[in-house]
């Protein structure tokens, strides 16, 4: 049986070879590292799958913002990685861990603005992220437009830099 806890009670060096496992050692130069660099995940939104207490997935989220070309500062929380054991991925384990992660966004007040990079099919179909107010962000780094996804009432529309949050603004 899968049981959840906060990713902070996990060994940090567990959950950095899982994600080596699970997404490769060259992991750190993606896009999406760029984004949050210098921050630390949300405790209250990051956990960890244990599985007889092996690690077996976690979820990790990021502050950021989005510093808008109009002046405009908009907090967000960026949702991933979403790391999975490989040898147990298609268990649904990562679906799980999204599903923990936005019901404590949501309890938290932190679901009125959310963003990730993944797979729009997957993440438009099961948890409403979608690019539709995204085309006018830049990020430091190449990304698939179709991949760079939103959701939430307070996600910002028009151009503007996605990058680490501020402690001002955390």
């Amino acid at each position: 049986m899968i049981s959840f806890v906060p990713l902070a009670t996990i060994d940090p060096p567990a959950v950095e070879q899982l994600l080596d496992r699970a997404f490769g050692a060259d992991r750190h130069g993606r896009t999406a590292y760029r984004i949050r660099e210098g921050m630390r995940p949300v405790d209250g939104l990051s956990f960890a799958a244990l599985e007889d207490d092996a690690l077996v997935g976690t979820i990790q989220c990021w502050p950021v913002r989005f510093a808008g070309a109009d002046g405009r500062d908009v907090a967000l929380a960026m949702v991933g990685p979403v790391a999975v054991e490989p040898a147990r991925q298609r268990d649904g384990i990562g679906r799980m861990l999204m599903e923990r992660a936005l019901a404590a966004a949501e309890s938290s007040g932190a679901a009125r603005a959310l963003m990730l990079i993944g797979d729009p099919e997957y993440y438009g179909r099961f948890f409403g992220f979608t690019a539709e107010r995204t085309a006018g962000w830049h990020v430091p780094g190449p990304v698939e437009r179709h991949r760079l996804l939103a959701r939430g009432d307070d996600v910002p529309a028009g151009e503007g830099t996605i990058g680490p949050r501020i402690a001002a603004l955390a």
